[in-house]
């Protein structure tokens, strides 16, 4: 297993699908993970530190670990079969629990909780970026988000 750090929520056009993106935090691959958008919202709230008025169910979900003393010691991305991403979530107890990647990651990002992916995972579905391309990749990406059709149009 190798630890990811998650990038962030892209919207991916022109399907217009959002996607959680991860990083293995000792190489250079990217891992790509198609999601839901009411988990890619839950998702970007985490990151953002936003705190709605009431728990999202991935709020209830911690506060529901924090108040029977459970922790949640780990996420791992286990396996990807057919474009469908699985996870479990392994709790201090010992017991594992499946479940979607985007509702493991959503938790994982309240809870401070290391995320690990298979190497298998990141070998089949993983996108290798080297380094020295990243600025440029960053770059690209900061574009894209500046760019409107109207740039485009003849002069």
């Amino acid at each position: 297993m190798l630890e990811v750090d998650v990038m962030g929520v892209r919207v991916e056009m022109p399907s217009n699908q959002p996607i959680v993106l991860l990083r293995e935090t000792t190489g250079e691959r990217y891992l790509p993970i198609w999601i839901g958008a009411v988990e890619a919202t839950a998702i970007a709230f985490a990151q953002q530190g936003v705190v709605p008025p009431r728990p999202l169910t991935h709020d209830l979900l911690k506060d529901v670990l924090d108040a029977t003393g459970n922790s949640l010691d780990e996420v791992r991305i286990t396996e990807v079969k057919d474009g469908v991403f699985f996870a479990t979530l392994v709790f201090g107890s010992g017991a594992e629990v499946s479940a979607r990647p985007s509702d493991s990651i959503a938790l994982a990002l309240r809870t401070g909780t290391r995320i690990v992916c298979a190497e298998e995972v990141l070998d089949e579905a993983g996108l290798a970026v080297p380094v020295e391309q990243e600025d440029e990749v960053e770059k690209f990406r900061e574009f894209l988000d500046q760019v409107t059709p109207e740039d485009f149009e003849s002069r």
